[in-house]
């Protein structure tokens, strides 16, 4: 049996004295979608920007172990390098720099290779057209006066580009209409296979009507209180959190 793509043990997070991750071990394996679910200011974005090394949070105790490589001490840009992709909430503008010339950049990074713009393009074409994307995208300012669908779609437009190896995807439903959630969940079935894996963070259940995970976590206070079928997040979607705010009750008494 090949060793997991991504196992994390026993992870404490801390971010200005104040632990928010409190002991979190996961293990995702090659081809495999792992949805992390829970109610806002659990340790949802804090667990994503710790994978991918933000420097605003200290990884206190535990390990993450990437392609059987501890990668804490890793800087952002070799992780991703590496092969991980983080597809932000809160996707930001960078005025002056287009999609196909960011892209560019990002994949030359990733891979070492130089490409040249002509190569690029005709990747990102391909790409936004199996995305059934407007090809004048491209040529668009990143981010830059994009509607909320249009970043997230454009967030799956650079995953599809790179082609991770693990993609970790921030509340990518967040703010979403019906139209752009189906067209972000269209892409991530696109491009799930035997070797790419996922671990989508979201507190709501409506992405997984469209995204079929194999594996649910529901993290609550920082820590991960249960761990089960596609069928958890139905229950949760029925019940809500209250039960799981109670186990973690329960356990610091």
């Amino acid at each position: 049996m090949s060793d997991p793509l991504l196992a994390i043990d026993d992870l404490h997070v801390s971010t200005e004295d104040t632990e928010i991750l409190r002991g979190i071990s996961l293990t995702i394996n090659r081809g495999e979608i792992h949805v992390v679910m829970g109610p806002n200011g659990s340790g949802k974005s804090t667990l994503a920007n710790v994978l991918l090394g933000h420097p605003g949070y200290k990884a206190t105790r535990g390990q993450i172990l990437f392609k059987g490589e501890d990668i804490i001490e890793l800087s952002s840009d070799k992780r991703g390098r590496a092969g991980m992709f983080l597809g932000f909430q809160y996707p930001e503008e960078i005025p002056g720099v287009s999609v196909v010339n960011f892209l560019r950049t990002a994949l030359s990074n990733r891979t070492g290779i130089d490409y040249t713009v002509l190569e690029i393009r005709l990747k990102v074409i391909d790409a936004m057209r199996e995305l059934g994307m407007d090809p004048s995208f491209a040529d668009r300012y990143l981010n830059e006066g994009f509607s909320g669908g249009e970043r997230k779609r454009n967030e799956i437009l650079q995953m599809t580009v790179l082609e991770p190896d693990l993609a970790i995807l921030d509340e990518t439903d967040s703010g979403l209409d019906i139209d752009a959630l189906r067209a972000v969940a269209d892409g991530v079935t696109r491009l799930a296979d035997k070797s790419r894996s996922y671990l989508i963070i979201t507190h709501y259940q409506r992405m997984l009507e469209y995204v079929r995970p194999h594996i649910v976590h529901v993290l609550v206070d920082g820590r991960i209180v249960a761990t089960g079928g596609a069928e958890l997040a139905d229950r949760i979607e029925s019940s809500g959190y209250d039960d799981y705010r109670t186990k973690v009750s329960d356990r610091t008494v």
